[in-house]
């Protein structure tokens, strides 16, 4: 069963104070076009930058996710990236009017419920799942993280804590359904620290929007009330703070026995959020923290990565149409010496996408001028290469346009990343992104050996080749 790609109806907005720097912000979540993914927008920098949410640019983990594109940062986004993920969104522009959400109360729930109100849209699109098919594992052994992916063929979690902390204990949790579990079980569990960390916290400059109305502070060492107090107002904390009975400040009552472990796995669906596409797979993880999430993240996104590139250059048939020479022959007028085509592998309906390759040999006629002592294959004939994949997508775009021709009216954002020499097999995957009336907008990349050579914008009008 095709599943597609969802936004949100309309833009809904949450103000409050950032949790570890302390300041006031507003984020707004508004709907984005298929394939956009998650990106963070900052309203208050001149141009309001795009962060996108993808782990690459993720430049700290000090109790939180810290994301930094251009200068431009985003901090703590995982509760922000848990609510997406559990609500299964796939596209959605954050916009932000300082350098971190606000904290709510410490969960993901106060923002999945502005979600569900803004309305769930679903897209033309198909959801692109990164489909795990052989074991990944992370693991540090000094702190006794481990974190493995196992093939399944929907998306399940698996967190253990341990804390060898006698006020926690160990504890697990585990999600199997987004759609029945996320909002009641995951979503509202809070953000905990313990009470040894708040002083040392603070110090590191975290904390500042920190309050036992936005966490649940454990109590792990013998103090009286009094230097509890004394400390608080040590730290500039001005709140009334109550030692408690019950292990937790203020007496403060966990939402769930094991609170601790699903806010765990809440930051680990964020975190995981940063692969940049939802997975099917089993994870399990034994003493997750950002750092090592981020890390195992970082190593599922390569894999995607890497299958999206095998998927560009191997051959496969789609919609029945895979084209041979003799075929695209009968499509496209050019002919010897000019004919730059030789196969198509792939041909996308849905997606408007296609892709063929060119065998390029020492033979071409070209190379006798370009160069007779360093051959290099002309950047000109790469683009032509391009634009006549462009054509035969063009030409089958609502079924074969017979009598039409592909004429290019311009061609921009052309860049020549490495040279095409003779051996070399030049990929072409050309896709449609826009159409007005019979003109349309392509953008093509050429590849050697899965490696980018040649990128560029085409913009071409389908014409009768009478009018010609």
């Amino acid at each position: 069963m095709v599943v597609n790609q969802r936004t949100i109806g309309e833009s809904v907005s949450l103000s409050g104070v950032g949790l570890h720097t302390g300041n006031l912000s507003t984020v707004t979540f508004h709907p984005a076009p298929e394939h956009y993914g998650f990106r963070f927008v900052r309203s208050d920098i001149e141009g309001m930058p795009e962060i996108p949410a993808l782990a690459e640019y993720v430049t700290d983990i000090a109790r939180g996710t810290t994301l930094t594109y251009n200068d431009a940062k985003v901090h703590t986004v995982e509760h922000v990236l848990a609510a997406l993920v559990g609500l299964q969104i796939d596209n959605c522009r954050i916009e932000l009017d300082s350098n971190e959400p606000p904290v709510a109360d410490g969960s993901a729930l106060p923002f999945a419920e502005l979600l569900l109100k803004a309305g769930i849209k679903e897209q033309k699109a198909p959801k692109d799942y990164l489909v795990i098919d052989t074991p990944i594992r992370y693991t540090d052994e000094e702190k006794g993280v481990d974190i493995v992916a196992l093939p399944n063929d929907d998306f399940r979690i698996t967190v253990m804590v341990d804390y060898n902390n006698p006020a926690l204990g160990s504890q697990h949790s585990g999600i199997f359904n987004l759609e029945r579990e996320f909002m009641t079980e995951f979503a509202p569990a809070r953000t905990f620290c313990f009470l040894t960390e708040v002083e040392m916290l603070h110090k590191q400059g975290l904390i500042r929007g920190g309050s036992i109305d936005n966490a649940v502070v454990i109590v792990d060492k013998d103090m009286s009330q009094e230097e509890l107090t004394e400390m608080f107002l040590s730290l500039g904390l001005q709140q009334d703070i109550l030692l408690g009975t019950n292990g937790i400040l203020n007496n403060n009552h966990l939402r769930f026995k094991n609170e601790p472990a699903r806010h765990k796995l809440l930051d680990m669906l964020g975190d995981l959020a940063l692969v940049g596409v939802p997975m099917k797979a089993q994870i399990l993880a034994a003493r997750p923290g950002h750092a090592s999430n981020i890390a195992f993240a970082k190593k599922v996104r390569e894999l995607y990565e890497q299958k999206k590139i095998q998927k560009k250059t191997q051959t496969k048939k789609r919609d029945g149409l895979v084209y041979d020479i003799s075929d695209i022959m009968k499509v496209l007028p050019h002919r010897y010496p000019f004919l730059l085509v030789d196969r198509i592998t792939e041909f996308d309906a849905q997606e408007n996408r296609i892709v063929g390759f060119k065998n390029v040999t020492i033979n071409e006629p070209f190379f006798i001028g370009h160069f007779p002592e360093k051959p290099i294959m002309p950047g000109v004939l790469i683009l032509e290469a391009m634009g006549q994949t462009g054509g035969l997508l063009l030409l089958n775009y609502g079924g074969l346009q017979e009598n039409k021709l592909v004429m290019f009216i311009s061609m921009d954002n052309i860049k020549f990343r490495k040279p095409v020499v003779p051996g070399d097999r030049l990929v072409m995957e050309v896709i449609m992104t826009q159409r007005r009336f019979n003109t349309f907008t392509l953008e093509a990349k050429a590849y050697v050996d899965d490696k980018l050579v040649a990128e560029a914008q085409l913009r071409a009008a389908v014409v009768d080749k009478e009018g010609k």
